[in-house]
């Protein structure tokens, strides 16, 4: 007689064979209309304004950074309003908070205008739901894909681990562009606490306002992904049950969206940087520059260091330093061939400043527990490497507020040289160059460069623990905090129960990181 526990496991196996048999594919045949970016906009305001903002040199690019979040969704929101005839969105998520709400009014508002819009958003952290989604896609002038999107048919989470090899690589990429003139590229997403939106805590985060031969470049890589056949149309989603709730909350929803965060906007469009932005007085950087783009077939081909062209194109720059390189990295897993290009530098005199979250500002406890493995390594290549301080938040805030509880980091950026930088969706993790497409822009100038440098080198030991480590390998977290020098030997600002979280979590895979 065969034992009832045996009998039970087989149900179970087969069972599981089952409901993972039932999972449902997203309809990625779903018919689409290719199209591109509006190529007829020079005589918009916005392209007049872009030529006099570059008339020192027209043929060159425009550049200014968006440090601080409110500057940059004020500059998103004016730029929207700027619209006349089209805009172009591509982000990795996006959430029905204050800022998704008034991005979306704006949206609307500029498609009321008749104003073109193409929505391109991930699927898989996106947490506006399919009817919040509905009411944009709904608009005549607006129009929302999905990129690989998993199917709303059946149970949602087992259709992603029944599809897990293709649902699991993601669109990484983030981008905004109004009438094929102006855009902003960066680390960014659309939710509140990038934007200094969120009063207990902050995403420090960077983005770029660029204008110029670069947003056609920009414009040419929204549509590769636009046309690519994982951008689903967002019809193709929509199920029975969505309708009928769709019907049911339309007009609540609609009141809500076209009614929210008006204060929001006044306090998000009247920062210095917006005033002088929109007076004419904010000086451009002038710079050549270029686009670095992953292909989106690198979702669908196997992992291979072919499909990796922002990291091959970013490891080449790494190659060519010759004298100091400054990394921003949210989460950084180096792996052997990493520490193997560290080491070769440092070898021949090139400085490696790495800043980069602690496990207080991690928002992946166990992406830290993969980076904390190779620390010792890093430090011992030479590297001077700092850890982002959970209580930092408050310095980021213009007025001083002291309300902000937490600071995570958020910030993708390199600095070459004083020469270059590089800007974009990029993190130094294997998630990010085996897994996701990414993207990016590289900018030459030495006077932005330098300008950039020199306010990381002076700012970072106000915001990080410098991570120090003696002749027995022992760690040490070093900080001048309220004009006292503070030194930390377990990672600082953790509970007991954190920190047991990040060695128990040093048994996830480290190539899923």
């Amino acid at each position: 007689m065969i034992p009832l526990k045996t009998i039970g496991r087989a149900v179970l196996c087969l069972s599981l064979v089952a409901l993972l048999g039932a999972c449902a594919s997203a309809p990625i045949d779903y018919p689409r209309t290719p199209s591109a970016a509006l190529t007829d906009t020079g005589g918009t305001a916005l392209a007049k304004a872009s030529a006099d903002w570059r008339k020192q040199s027209p043929i060159s690019n425009g550049f200014y950074p968006l440090t601080r979040g409110k500057d940059a969704f004020g500059a998103r929101l004016k730029l929207i309003e700027a619209a006349a005839a089209s805009i172009d969105v591509q982000y990795f998520l996006m959430k029905p908070d204050d800022a998704g709400l008034v991005f979306s009014a704006k949206l609307i508002e500029a498609a009321d205008r008749g104003v073109r819009v193409r929505f391109l958003l991930d699927d898989i952290f996106t947490t506006v739901d399919d009817v919040g989604l509905s009411l944009l896609d709904e608009h005549p002038n607006i129009e929302l894909r999905i990129f690989n999107p998993v199917s709303r048919k059946g149970i949602e989470a087992l259709n992603y681990a029944g599809n897990f090899k293709l649902a699991n690589r993601r669109m990484h990429n983030k981008s905004f562009t109004v009438d094929n003139q102006v855009s902003i590229v960066g680390g960014r997403n659309i939710a509140a606490e990038y934007f200094q939106l969120e009063t207990s805590g902050e995403f420090i985060d960077f983005d770029m306002l660029a204008s110029g031969p670069i947003v056609q470049e920009i414009s040419a890589s929204f549509d590769t992904y636009w046309n690519h056949k994982l951008a689903v149309p967002f019809e193709a989603m929509l199920t029975d049950k969505v309708r009928g709730e769709q019907e049911q909350r339309h007009q609540e929803a609609v009141q809500k969206i076209r009614q929210s965060g008006y204060s929001i906007y006044a306090d998000v469009t009247n920062t210095e940087v917006m005033q002088q932005l929109l007076a004419g007085e904010l000086d451009p950087y002038l710079a050549g520059a270029r686009m670095i783009v992953d292909d989106p077939d690198k979702l669908l081909n196997k992992i291979s260091i072919e499909q990796q062209r922002v990291t091959r194109e970013i490891w080449r720059l790494l190659n060519a330093a010759q004298s100091e390189i400054i990394i921003y990295t949210p989460y950084f897993i180096p792996r052997e061939r990493g520490l193997d290009l560290i080491r070769a530098l440092t070898a021949r005199g090139v400085r490696i400043v790495l800043i980069t979250n602690s496990l207080a500002t991690n928002n992946h406890t166990p992406v830290h527990s993969a980076y904390a493995s190779h620390r010792r390594d890093v430090l011992e290549a030479g590297v001077e490497l700092w850890e982002a301080r959970a209580d930092a938040a408050k310095i980021t805030a213009p007025d001083g507020s002291t309300q902000l509880e937490q600071l995570t980091l958020h910030t993708k950026g390199i600095l070459i040289d004083r020469q270059m930088i590089f800007v974009g969706s990029l993190n130094l993790d294997p998630r990010s160059i085996d897994i996701n497409t990414e993207m990016g822009v590289l900018i030459e100038s030495p006077d932005l460069a330098g300008k950039l440098t020199d306010s990381t080198l002076a700012g970072v030991g106000s915001m990080a623990y410098r991570v120090k480590m003696d002749e027995n390998r022992k760690l040490s977290w070093h900080a001048t905090i309220d004009g006292r020098e503070v030194v930390e030997t377990r990672e600082p600002q953790t509970s007991a129960w954190r920190r047991f979280q990040a060695w128990f979590m040093k048994i996830a895979p480290e190539d899923q990181l």
